[in-house]
């Protein structure tokens, strides 16, 4: 069995069980008073255990997680204070990068996002986020790849010319929304979220890993930029959720995660989401627990997270709240509620005192049951508080297990370059040409092809597949559902 992570120190240590640390977690509380410390202590804990990691550095503060620590006067006081003696400790760390600026590219494709996703990325209404969905079945039922921004755009533009010839199987195609999915496309691309879509696309694979000593990879994703386009920032990372959920097998639950997810910033994934997003993610926390996934929330009021996923966030790490308004009030007495009750604490008034890097904790015990709230100090972290100088974060990019893997893009035919092709030949008069590298098809090929066919629809109505065809189903292709990656 994996041994405890030591996170806080009072009264008593209070250390995270890591077999139960998939049941999730929060980790909340006002500016400044510690949430980005606690988020680095467990990193480091979960890292050591050869447990991965991933969390978006939102604030630029994150990166020296790749060299060790202890120099800092102020973890040496309270190093000292707590009776802890220091053991400087650098983790193996990854950089992505949406812009590819501090770290490896990150990429998706268009149609592993999906239209739900996408729709709220670009702030589509009901109507608009209709006719996205019908460009997305026309793309699959035509064997169209979309990859990109640009090939989302000559589908769209494929979908409004076709209207006529599509509306009684799929519905009414508007060119008004059609104008309007194009407009916010540009919108988009003015952000920069253009560079997140294409190839080659993050494999999770990639997010799973282990050093050489055997300590879990910390996969930290740059998102200071990023953040500015919350919309954008948030569905990037409930995408990686529900890939994860997706394509990992059930696990039931281990003796520690197979990989530990922070969403920083968490409130921003709820901020005006429609019900069926709500609901989505609510599925998604409640299910990924069996593939092995631990998913922490951190966030500055406990309100941000919707009931229905916050009681599913068994351990818990509350910082300091302020309570100078009636919703900051509320906040403090919603925060106290959620707490197993401490006969010798007034929670209440203890969250409004606490000191920066002081907070309530309470994490589940060995039988699953949180334990009875405690006040106390978060151990000091191991690694450096100060962030990396460009030279440090390039010399670990360069050491880096992805170097070479998603740096240079991969523009490979997909919709826009068929769609063209086939544009050109109606203009010229010729028959639309094949897709490039495949030679005219024989009869016994056709026929071969046919057989390939079928063989290939048995295989997936079998084992593994099939669960994950079932709970797209359930899910919606967890959300919106554009086919995978071909």
């Amino acid at each position: 069995m994996a041994d405890p992570i030591l996170v806080a120190k009072g009264k008593q240590d209070l250390s995270l069980l890591p077999q139960l640390a998939n049941r999730h977690g929060l980790v909340a509380g006002a500016t400044g008073t510690g949430k980005t410390v606690t988020l680095r202590v467990l990193a480091e804990g979960f890292s050591r255990l050869g447990v991965p990691v991933f969390l978006a550095d939102v604030k630029g503060d994150l990166s020296g997680l790749a060299r060790p620590g202890g120099d800092a006067a102020k973890v040496q006081e309270r190093a000292k204070a707590l009776g802890l003696a220091l053991d400087p400790q650098a983790c193996p760390v990854v950089f992505l990068d949406v812009f590819g600026e501090a770290g490896h590219p990150l990429r998706a494709t268009i149609s592993e996002m999906g239209p739900l996703l996408l729709g709220r990325v670009l702030g589509l209404n009901e109507t608009q986020e209709g006719v996205l969905q019908i460009a997305f079945r026309v793309a699959d039922e035509s064997g169209l790849l979309l990859l990109d921004l640009k090939d989302l755009r000559a589908m769209l533009e494929h979908v409004s010319t076709n209207a006529a010839q599509l509306r009684a199987r799929y519905g009414n195609v508007s060119s008004t929304s059609v104008g309007a999915i194009q407009r916010a496309l540009l919108a988009l691309e003015a952000q920069g979220g253009d560079r997140l879509f294409g190839e080659p696309a993050l494999a999770l694979e990639d997010l799973l890993r282990q050093d050489l000593s055997g300590r879990g990879q910390v996969t930290v994703l740059q998102a200071d930029k990023l953040v500015r386009s919350p919309a954008l920032y948030a569905t990037l990372l409930l995408w990686l959720l529900s890939e994860l959920y997706e394509q990992l097998p059930e696990v039931g639950d281990p003796e520690k995660p197979r990989l530990v997810f922070f969403f920083d910033e968490a409130h921003l994934l709820f901020t005006d989401a429609p019900d069926e997003l709500r609901q989505k993610v609510e599925q998604v926390v409640r299910l990924i627990r069996s593939k092995g996934v631990g998913v922490y929330f951190v966030t500055q009021n406990p309100l941000d997270v919707p009931d229905a996923v916050l009681g599913q966030l068994g351990n818990r790490v509350q910082h300091a709240l302020r309570a100078f308004t009636p919703r900051d009030q509320k906040a403090v007495r919603a925060a106290a509620e959620t707490f197993r009750a401490n006969p010798g604490l007034d929670v209440g008034t203890a969250i409004t005192e606490l000191a920066v890097g002081e907070a309530l904790v309470s994490f589940l015990d060995a039988a699953g049951t949180p334990r009875p709230v405690e006040r106390a100090f978060v151990v000091p972290p191991r690694s450096r508080l100060a962030p990396l100088t460009p030279e440090e974060r390039a010399q670990v990019m360069a050491a880096s297990p992805l170097r070479g893997r998603y740096d240079t893009p991969v523009d490979r035919e997909s919709a826009y370059e068929r769609l063209t092709a086939r544009a050109v030949a109606r203009e010229e008069g010729s028959p639309p040409p094949l897709p490039r590298g495949r030679p005219a098809p024989t009869v016994g090929d056709q026929a071969g092809q046919m057989l390939g066919k079928m063989a290939q629809s048995a295989m997936r109505a079998a084992g593994t597949q099939l669960g994950r065809e079932i709970m797209r189903g359930i899910l919606g292709g967890i959300f919106g559902g554009g086919g995978r990656r071909r």
